[in-house]
């Protein structure tokens, strides 16, 4: 499967071998005529050489593995956690950790945006906003002061 910014398909990369180990062609110069980086085509005639034609395929750059992703039970609990007790991102940070399971804080805070309760408002059920402003009493004139500047 070709994709936009492939410089040549399996077929091109191909010829390109051919004329550096069939012809004796320096890669340096084959790789100037076709436009591509030198270090591209020793790339691929490394593969070609180690795998054959199979080596010169497209191959995907996605990771095989993500080693950091974090477990399932700790997405649940980040996910319980806020729902039930309204904790922030730190606080369960911290009792995760306390738990023993380590991740960053930052990693807490994309979940709980991913789940889409990252903001208090996003837990209350009716959808009104759950932080009211408190009143502000005084006890004598002129013990708070507001002033615009």
């Amino acid at each position: 499967m070709t994709h936009a910014n492939a410089p040549l398909t399996p077929e091109g990369r191909q010829r390109l071998v051919t004329r550096v180990l069939a012809g004796g062609r320096p890669i340096a110069h084959v790789a100037a005529e076709a436009g591509i980086a030198r270090s591209t085509l020793t790339k691929w005639v490394a593969r070609y050489r180690a795998e054959g034609a199979g080596g010169l395929e497209y191959r995907s750059s996605a990771p095989a593995a993500r080693p950091t992703r974090i477990p399932l039970e700790m997405l649940e609990l980040i996910d319980r956690w806020r729902r039930d007790h309204k904790w922030s991102a730190r606080r369960i940070h911290h009792e995760l950790a306390h738990l023993g399971h380590h991740c960053c804080l930052r990693t807490v805070s994309r979940w709980l945006k991913r789940l889409g309760i990252s903001r208090r408002r996003d837990l209350d059920p009716t959808g009104e906003n759950n932080r009211h402003a408190g009143k502000i009493t005084t006890r004598f004139p002129g013990h708070i002061l507001h002033m615009d500047v």
